[in-house]
């Protein structure tokens, strides 16, 4: 259910695109916190409730606290595997050329160094990893554009231009 007691339908629901690897690091996390971490904060309630007076525990408000996390990303994770669409070689199609979720962009600096990255969503980002949002400025900066084009990134460290050099598919 959303804002104002409309609900969701399937029309509206953000697809959310992850790698493979991505899909089973959210699951593994999301088994984790259901099977480990909620047990261990309801067992961390369980003994401040046990220590005494909970009306000034703040070990006891420490626990509620620690739950409500454990329990937050939970449905936050829940939410995000159940809109995830596995990117698979087949569905990186790339017809079009252009940069998008999926790829991998190696480009050349106006420097001359040269740097690749692969264009994920915002959940999946490692940027020591070569994972770059798509939000993210050079993200940003690259969708759409084609081999070939030069694009100009303004990032907190200051604006550098970049020529595209090449893009294929993460898989390739």
């Amino acid at each position: 259910m959303s804002i104002g007691g409309q609900s969701e339908t399937n029309s509206e629901r953000k697809v959310v695109r992850l790698t493979p690897q991505g899909y089973t690091k959210n699951k593994e996390r999301l088994d984790y916190l259901r099977n480990v971490k909620r047990r261990e904060a309801a067992d961390y309630v369980h003994e401040a409730k046990e220590a005494g007076d909970i009306s000034e525990s703040s070990a006891y408000e420490d626990a509620k606290n620690e739950q409500a996390k454990v329990e937050g990303e939970i449905i936050e994770l829940e939410h995000l595997l159940a809109v995830a669409e596995v990117i698979t070689p087949e569905s990186l199609d790339r017809h079009d050329g252009t940069v998008r979720i999926g790829m991998k962009v190696e480009l050349e600096s106006e420097s001359g160094a040269k740097r690749v990255f692969k264009i994920v969503e915002t959940y999946e980002a490692d940027p020591k990893s070569g994972l770059i949002s798509d939000q993210s400025p050079v993200g940003k900066a690259l969708m759409g554009h084609k081999e070939g084009d030069e694009v100009t990134v303004t990032t907190p460290g200051g604006v550098t231009g970049y020529t595209i050099l090449s893009i294929t598919t993460m898989y390739e």
